[in-house]
């Protein structure tokens, strides 16, 4: 235990770890699972508003980047996928899915007839409105026991260790 809450999930992995290998440094082993098991927990709590928007986490991220892309609200899938960082192949799927619901089309590019081009159609862009609304509602939630400078505390050291583990841009 940190001595500022109660023990966790991680804390038992690391008593047992203590037990059986106390010549260890398990600091690192704490962090990390700490993380990785917010990570999990967290992402278990965003994927119940998507839900009540019956959207997948993935079709979020596609409407929402297509959304703050701006007015027309359209990328090259390229521009997509590579934001996104997931293959073409998963793209072409995701894309299909939401064309199919009527939430984006593809257009041609006029720059490159053999492209198209990807664009929130009016119903994708009042869904995606609602959902980031519901989203950062709900992430709001899952933040509140934190006070304020605790959150700007734990963000400024998660954008560190992000700068830290994320390839240079460019």
């Amino acid at each position: 235990m940190n001595g500022n809450t109660p023990g966790d999930a991680v804390d038992t992995i690391l008593a047992q770890w203590r037990r059986e290998r106390p010549d260890l440094d398990l600091a690192p082993m704490g962090v990390i699972g700490r993380l990785a098991r917010c990570s999990a927990l967290m992402q278990r709590e965003l994927d119940t508003v998507f839900g009540a928007f019956e959207i997948g986490r993935g079709e979020f991220d596609v409407l929402a980047t297509l959304r703050r892309a701006g007015a027309p609200y359209c990328l090259a899938p390229t521009a997509l996928f590579s934001s996104l960082m997931i293959t073409s192949g998963t793209m072409t799927h995701r894309l299909q899915g939401l064309e199919a619901r009527g939430w984006i089309d593809r257009l041609p590019d006029p720059k490159d007839a053999r492209s198209k081009l990807v664009r929130l159609t009016a119903e994708g862009l009042a869904l995606i409105d609602r959902a980031i609304e519901a989203h950062l509602e709900n992430e709001r939630r899952i933040l509140a026991p934190l006070a304020a400078d605790e959150v700007a505390a734990l963000d400024a050291r998660l954008a560190r260790l992000l700068a830290v583990l994320e390839p240079a841009e460019g």
